[in-house]
């Protein structure tokens, strides 16, 4: 099943999202590996 931008792009908008709640300390291992999957969605892998 082919990936649609529209798709990607809403996901990157709930991941985005998501990462700014995430300030606390404890949280930080976690805020990075959202952001590793937001770089790959914006990837050419998604586009």
């Amino acid at each position: 099943m082919p990936v649609k931008k529209k798709d990607t792009d809403r996901a990157l908008s709930l991941l985005e999202e998501y990462c700014k709640k995430l300030r606390k300390p404890e949280e930080q291992l976690l805020k990075n590996a959202v952001k590793k999957v937001m770089s790959i969605f914006k990837s050419s892998l998604f586009q």
